[in-house]
C-alpha cells in the first residue's frame, strides 16, 4: 500500500519512519527545518530500543506527494481545517483516510446511528467544514497510545507506547481495516482492528480530558498531578464527569475511574501533549478535548461543572499568552533587546 502521513510531526514520522522501515511506500508531508533535515540527513528515531534513520519520501507540497491508497490525518485538531485544500490531489477513488486526533473527531455521529446519527458539533468542525469535505465513507477511526516528541528537527523521540487501535466508524468489519492493521504489525505497531471504535476514543479522552488541562494551567507532568490530593481528586471528577457524558450516549468505558488514573500513575513524569503545546507556542486542543465533550453534555443534558470551569480556564490561558506572542511580534526589534 502507498501511505501519504499528512502532517509528519512526532507521531507521523513515528509511523511513517516505521512504515516505511518495514518496505511500506510512504511519503511524509512536513514543513520548515523538520521537512528539510529529513530530506538531508533522514528521519531519526530515539527510541527505548536504540537510535535509527530512515529516509522515506518528505514535501511540503500534497500536490508532488502522488495519489495513496491511505492518507494518515495526523496533524492536531485545530489545524484540520487548514489542510483540506492539500487533500484532494491525494485522493483515488478508494483511497482510505485514517484520522488519529485526541478527543471527539468531528465524525463522531456519522454513521452514528440513533436519533443523533449526523449531529453537527460546532466545536470541532467549525461551520461544518470538515464534513462538506471528506465523505464519512472514506473515514477510519483511529486511537493512539504513543507518545514522542520532536526533540529537534528531523528527530524523533519516541518515549513509549505504539498502539494505534483502528476502526469503520459504522462498526462493520472490512478489508481495508485488515489491510492497514497487517502494515501498521509488520512495521512492529499495534493495530488491533475495533469494532466499537467509539469506546476506544473514550477511553482516551477520560484521561485527556483530566490531565491536559491541568497539566496545561498548571505546568507539571502526570505524576506531579496525581501526587498531589487537591489536582488527584479534581482527576478523579473530571473524569467521572466525562464517563457520564459518554454514558448518556450509549457508550459503557467499562475500565473504571481508579484503574484509569492507576494506568496513568504507572507512566510516570509524562508531560501531556497540550502542555507540550503550550510551550511551543502552538494552539491548544480543547475544542476537540474540552469544547466537544461540553457541547455533547448539554445536549444530553449531563451537568459537567468541572469539565466547564478547565475550559474556561484553558481558554483565557490560551487567548492571554496567543495576546501576548502577537503583542512580542509587533514591536520594534529594539525594544525587545536589554
Amino acid at each position: 500500500m502507498r501511505f501519504v502521513i499528512y502532517g509528519a510531526g512526532a507521531i507521523g514520522a513515528f509511523v511513517g519512519g516505521s512504515l516505511h522501515e518495514a518496505g511500506e511506500d510512504v511519503v511524509l508531508i512536513a514543513r520548515g527545518e523538520h521537512l528539510r533535515s529529513i530530506r538531508e540527513q533522514g528521519l531519526r528515531i530515539l527510541s527505548p530500543a536504540g537510535a535509527r534513520i530512515t529516509h522515506p519520501a518528505a514535501t511540503d507540497d500534497p500536490g508532488m506527494a502522488g495519489k495513496a491508497d491511505v492518507v494518515l490525518l495526523s496533524v492536531k485538531a485545530p489545524a484540520l481545517p487548514q489542510v483540506l485544500p492539500g487533500l484532494p490531489p491525494l485522493l483515488h477513488d478508494e483511497t482510505v483516510i485514517v484520522t488519529a486526533q485526541n478527543g471527539i473527531p468531528w465524525w463522531y455521529f456519522q454513521r452514528h446511528g440513533g436519533d443523533l446519527e449526523g449531529l453537527h458539533l460546532e466545536s470541532v468542525d467549525p461551520a461544518g467544514a470538515l464534513s462538506a469535505a471528506i465523505p464519512p465513507a472514506r473515514i477510519i477511526g483511529c486511537t493512539v497510545y504513543c507518545s514522542a516528541e520532536v526533540v529537534r528537527p528531523g528527530v524523533i523521540h519516541h518515549l513509549q507506547g505504539n498502539r494505534f487501535a483502528i476502526g469503520e466508524i459504522d462498526g462493520s468489519s472490512s478489508e481495508r481495516c485488515r489491510r492497514i492493521s497487517a502494515a501498521f504489525q509488520a512495521a512492529g505497531l499495534r493495530c488491533p482492528v475495533r469494532h466499537q471504535i467509539r469506546h476506544d476514543i473514550w477511553v482516551k479522552l477520560l484521561g485527556n480530558l483530566a490531565f491536559n488541562p491541568i497539566s496545561a494551567l498548571t505546568r507539571a507532568a502526570v505524576d506531579e498531578i496525581l501526587a498531589e490530593s487537591w489536582t488527584a481528586d479534581l482527576v478523579r471528577e473530571v473524569m467521572e464527569e466525562g464517563r457520564a457524558v459518554a454514558s448518556a450516549l450509549g457508550v459503557e468505558v467499562g475500565i473504571s475511574t481508579d484503574r484509569r488514573i492507576e494506568g496513568a500513575r504507572k507512566i510516570g513524569p509524562h508531560r501531556t501533549s497540550m502542555l507540550q503545546d503550550l510551550e511551543a507556542g502552538k494552539p491548544l486542543e480543547l475544542g476537540s478535548i474540552l469544547g466537544a465533550v461540553l457541547e455533547i453534555a448539554d445536549i444530553v443534558r449531563v451537568p459537567a461543572p468541572n469539565v466547564r470551569a478547565l475550559y474556561a480556564c484553558t481558554r483565557l490561558l490560551e487567548k492571554s499568552l496567543r495576546a501576548r506572542r502577537e503583542s512580542d511580534a509587533s514591536r520594534p526589534q529594539a525594544d525587545l533587546i536589554g
